[in-house]
């Protein structure tokens, strides 16, 4: 009876070993021009100190809308969004690529507002989003947070791609290029401030950050949505403020990831922001006091357990 206990408790305490050592934890991100990416490698190295044991990878994606389907799937542990897309995957909007409600996902923190950029080249002559009409233009990858950004910002405007000259649908590095080359006049990008991919294309070319007027966002109509402004001289050539609209970003996970585990990786995250600034100066914008409030999905457990022990939120 004791030899049967002592490898009964063996047993336990090797499979507690195994399942623990075997834990992975993939981050689901972004293009590798933007920023999700290196702050999605900046929490793989976070999370592999705090959890050890933990196997961590970081994955380039297609960004938010394929981050949402890859974590209700289990293909993920956590995943960067956009407001507005998480909302659409909580309601089940098929129409921007969610086919039935994602109800397995869960919010870990409100992050930093994306931009949304929408440049065209200065030989291009747009100035303003009625210009336009009958130009050809990148709106983002099909289905993505950017493109359903380009649907919105069009649509406020009474526009749609039909008013297009032509219509292309590309990541970051791609409409970067074309736009180089001349072979489209403007792209949407969302993404943070001081985006890598515009500021090498604001040195290699002169652009027009295209101005987002605060009536425009009103129209949208989307609490996601929000005003804002590119300060003067966040890009080459920029010389004075411009009107913006802004989309708060999110961290998400989903039900099957344990409370033991995202409450680790949300107080690890938060113990380390300095890490994350030094990624890409966008995380400056993550703020503790925020980070647990406004999602349209519910908080996972391990993340509100850490903004009640931290005191964020009652």
């Amino acid at each position: 009876m004791r030899l049967r206990t002592l490898i009964a408790a063996s047993a336990l305490v090797l499979t507690a070993t195994v399942s623990h050592a075997n834990e992975f934890i993939n981050v689901l991100t972004g293009g590798t021009s933007g920023v999700y990416y290196p702050l999605g490698v900046s929490l793989t190295q976070i999370y592999g100190k705090a959890i050890p044991g933990a196997k961590t990878s970081v994955q380039a994606t297609k960004a938010s809308a394929e981050n949402l389907n890859l974590l209700q799937a289990g293909r993920g542990e956590v995943g960067f969004t956009l407001g507005d897309t998480l909302s659409e995957a909580w309601k089940g909007n098929e129409e921007v690529g969610f086919k039935t409600p994602l109800k397995k996902l869960r919010t870990i923190a409100g992050i930093y507002p994306n931009y949304i950029h929408f440049i065209a080249s200065a030989d291009s002559g747009i100035k303003t989003l009625a210009d336009l009409k009958g130009k050809k233009v990148s709106v983002g990858a099909p289905k993505s947070g950017t493109e359903i950004n380009s649907r919105e910002i069009l649509k406020a405007v009474g526009m749609s791609y039909k008013d297009l000259g032509k219509v292309e649908y590309l990541g970051y590095a791609e409409s970067m290029e074309l736009i180089k080359n001349r072979q489209i006049d403007a792209t949407l990008q969302s993404s943070g401030l001081g985006m890598a991919a515009v500021r090498d294309l604001a040195t290699a070319v002169k652009i027009v950050l295209i101005p987002i007027p605060a009536d425009v966002v009103a129209k949208i109509g989307d609490a996601a949505y929000s005003t804002g402004v590119f300060p003067a001289n966040t890009y080459n050539g920029q010389t004075t403020d411009v009107p913006a609209i802004t989309v708060q970003n999110y961290l998400v996970t989903h039900e099957g990831v344990s409370t033991d585990t995202v409450y680790k990786m949300t107080k690890s995250m938060f113990e380390n922001l300095d890490a994350m600034i030094a990624a890409h100066a966008a995380a400056k914008a993550i703020d503790k006091d925020k980070a647990g409030k406004g999602s349209p999905v519910p908080l996972h457990p391990g993340a509100e357990k850490y903004y009640r022990e931290a005191g964020f939120i009652k």
